[in-house]
């Protein structure tokens, strides 16, 4: 999609003839919209909000004016705190809206504000456009993080969620799953024990897939952020650390994998569920696990041995112990897909996603690297893996798989490039000094692209086509330029990325913070089995939804889309699962984000 239209057409909207009516400017103005994060602002980081005026509102004049109208951020004493002019951005044509720009990053006292802009044509001191309420702290930032962490806490399988924790959300144990049939496509007698785990997302299955390129989002934001489960201690707002709830996934991985060491695919129950409780979905229904596929057992060896990195270095003997079993379960499903690279997922989608992928060379990339830096950092080789082999083939992996924007549960090559970026500091010899170097240059090629695409948008958006999962996209591609600052110390890598993190909690064409109970503006109606059932006319909170997707592929559950232009692809009703699902895939690179913002800003 072309985010953009010429220059030209937004120089000749320009230099149209202003209107010199006080009522036509009114009229127009009230047409303006204001899109701000309705959250907040970092009290270091930059702040800017965008005044968009539709098109069909100013067909026969004004707004050169607008540019250099001025702009006043408001204490809740309702005195001025700053003051500023706008500038012009860019035409969007997603929108067909005018797009301004306004400044005030240079106010950094922490507090509650809101923005008014002043009509240009009106008698001095005439209000035309309000904001609500924000804040200007870091205090934000670390609640929403918390509260994404929770997200994975409210999506746990198999146990009870005690009023302690869940408060009002709290549930009993429900799919304990830990004596399961095998589903008839595999042909295959007995039960299997696959307790455990996240809800993937609105739907009850459980997958390795996507659970993987989760767990690899958030292993990373451990990994890289050293202060991140500081002096922890349980409460209501985040009942484990991280690192314990990344665990919980991580047991139930474990036990999807084979006495070969391949990786069963999925969870599934025989048919889509309604919406109904996870207990009512016991009773009505059966669960089975699904396939053993490459793709599963590779996403699993990237990510357990990831975690043997992260676990070890706790320094606490349970997580040396856990770290060990991981990494030999990494090596034994690395063995088993090199043994068998073809394996194809399981093609059923009767009850749960069919995530299918033809393509494993992103996920060999990814698992060798991670296995690689774990072996060559002294980890125990417990099937005589031979690391010069796993180094020439990372060489060949590097070739063949370039970096993307951002990572998806299909294409995971860059848990591959930011593995080895992330080793360079410790590279003991030339050959691995080289490829740590490689990656650093590879993530900061394609970070520097990200910050172009920015710079063209209207709002400040690197994608250039609204899919399902829209916000995974955006937030993706933050953490992917964070990742790269942690050593270029770029500081277009880091103000890219909060500004595309100020886009998933409001400054949108739709007046949407996208996370549950974030915000005024926050989705009541997410497509979430559990949030439509339990009696809480509150959503679970944290969740992040898909946001606009123009391809809208759930007209024929007719929902009420907000506009026809492709920027305006999103409602908040549950029928809507094409723009208002979570996923724990769109959450996970959210919270590694706003981890890593805390760790650079505070």
């Amino acid at each position: 999609m072309s985010v953009l239209k010429s220059k030209r057409n937004f120089d000749e909207f320009l230099s149209k003839t202003l209107l010199n009516s006080y009522f036509m400017a009114m009229v127009v103005m009230e047409e303006c919209k204001i899109r701000y994060n309705h959250v907040g602002y970092g009290t270091k980081l930059p702040k800017h909000f965008l005044l968009t005026v539709p098109k069909n509102t100013v067909d026969s004049a004004l707004p050169d004016k607008i540019t250099g109208a001025r702009f006043v951020i408001v204490g809740e004493s309702g005195t001025s705190a700053f003051e500023g002019e706008l500038t012009p951005r860019s035409f969007c044509d997603y929108t067909d809206e005018f797009v301004y720009d306004g400044d005030f990053s240079a106010l950094k006292t922490p507090g509650k504000y809101k923005i008014k802009v002043f009509c240009p044509c009106a008698e001095s001191g005439t209000v035309c456009v309000n904001s609500n309420f924000f804040e200007i702290s870091n205090e934000w930032l670390l609640k929403q993080l918390k509260a994404n962490i929770k997200s994975f806490y409210y999506q746990r399988t198999g146990v009870e969620l005690p009023v302690e924790f869940a408060g009002k959300w709290a549930r009993p144990v429900a799919h304990l799953d830990d004596s399961i049939a095998f589903h008839a496509i595999m042909n295959r007698e007995g039960l299997w024990n696959a307790h455990g785990g996240w809800y993937d997302a609105g739907d009850y299955g459980k997958y390795i897939v996507n659970g993987g390129v989760s767990v690899g989002s958030l292993l990373l934001a451990c990994e890289m952020c050293a202060g991140l489960d500081y002096n922890f201690k349980p409460s209501f707002e985040q009942p484990v650390r991280l690192l314990d709830e990344i665990r919980f996934e991580l047991e139930f991985f474990l036990r999807m994998q084979d006495a070969d060491g391949g990786v069963f695919f999925k969870v599934t129950p025989g048919h889509w569920d309604g919406f109904m409780m996870p207990q009512d979905s016991d009773v009505m229904q059966k669960r089975y696990v699904m396939g053993k596929s490459t793709t599963s057992t590779l996403n699993f060896a990237g990510a357990l041995a990831q975690a043997h990195r992260v676990f070890l270095k706790t320094g606490e003997v349970a997580d040396k112990e856990f770290a060990a079993r991981c990494f030999d379960a990494s090596l034994r499903a690395y063995q088993w897909a090199l043994a068998n690279p073809n394996a194809d997922w399981p093609h059923n989608t009767e009850g749960s996603g069919g995530y299918g992928d033809e393509h494993v060379a992103d996920e060999f990339f990814w698992a060798r690297a991670m296995l690689y830096r774990e072996l060559r950092d002294g980890a125990e080789n417990t099937v005589g893996l031979n690391i010069s082999d796993l180094r020439n083939s990372l060489i060949g992996d590097m070739r063949s798989n370039p970096a993307e924007f951002g990572l998806s549960w299909r294409d995971t090559q860059n848990f591959g490039w930011i593995a080895l970026a992330l080793s360079c500091d410790g590279c003991k010899n030339g050959e691995d000094s080289a490829l740590g170097d490689a990656a650093r240059a590879e993530l900061e090629r394609m970070s520097a692209e990200i910050v172009k695409l920015h710079q063209a948008d209207a709002y400040g958006l690197s994608i250039r086509k609204f899919i399902w999962g829209s916000n995974g996209d955006i937030a993706n591609h933050a953490l992917t330029l964070l990742v790269a600052y942690r050593w270029s110390r770029n500081p277009q890598f880091l103000e890219t990325a909060v500004e595309l993190i100020n886009f998933i909690y409001g400054r949108n064409p739709v007046d949407t913070s996208f996370v549950t109970g974030s915000a005024w503006s926050s989705p009541m109606h997410p497509h979430h089995r559990i949030s439509h059932s339990d009696g809480v006319d509150e959503p679970i909170p944290g969740l992040l939804v898909g946001g606009i997707n123009s391809d809208r592929q759930d007209m024929h559950r007719m929902p009420h889309y907000l506009g026809d232009l492709p920027g305006f692809s999103y409602t908040d009703e549950r029928c809507s699962f094409a723009s208002n699902e979570t996923a724990i895939n769109w959450n996970a690179p959210l919270t590694a984000a706003l981890a890593l913002i805390c760790e650079y800003s505070f």
